[in-house]
């Protein structure tokens, strides 16, 4: 298998080295894998987003938001291994590389020179949002699976992104100062 291939293979069932045991039902885990590696495909799109934006941000508020964004990209990568994992006990398999997660992910790359700094809040709510909704149709393709441990972890995790929205539309408040 080529590395370009590595987007276009199953992600369940699992190979048989790699088959974790469960008692769940093979279609509810094939949804729940299908459900759950875009989410970690886009919370690595905007982990590296968020960074782009740390680490290319200028204005009145580059302190506050260079910080903002840093603790936000922190808590977007620690999202991932635990939805891995989850995806790896039921018997499949998750992201294996930069153009598996290109394939998988729903939120759009922003490679321009330039962004503003409000441009930068907006973006990153709309973004987080898209998470937020992903997460929450998972969790019911969870439910319906019976599998309450990954329902459990989204729970956490929608929290966790709401808390990110909701800073971010805080900071977007009285913008007109953040250009």
């Amino acid at each position: 298998m080529t590395q370009n291939d590595s987007s276009k293979t199953a992600a369940y069932p699992a190979p048989d080295a790699l088959k974790t045991p469960t008692d769940l039902k093979a279609d509810g885990v094939q949804k729940i894998v299908e459900a759950i590696n875009p989410i970690i495909a886009d919370a690595y799109a905007v982990y590296l987003k968020t960074k782009n934006f740390h680490w290319h941000l200028s204005g009145s508020h580059f302190r506050d938001y260079h910080l903002l964004f840093d603790e936000q990209a922190g808590q977007l990568l620690a999202s991932t291994d635990p939805l891995a994992e989850r995806v790896r006990k039921l018997g499949g398999t998750t992201l294996r590389s930069v153009s598996h997660i290109s394939g998988l992910q729903t939120v759009q790359d922003n490679n321009a020179d330039f962004v503003a700094p409000l441009d930068m809040l907006r973006e990153l709510m709309a973004d987080n949002q898209g998470i937020a909704a992903s997460m929450r149709a998972a969790h019911e393709t969870c439910d319906d699976a019976r599998d309450y441990a990954t329902s459990s972890l989204l729970e956490v995790l929608i929290d966790e992104t709401e808390r990110r929205i909701w800073f971010l539309f805080e900071a977007a408040q009285g913008g007109e100062h953040t250009r």
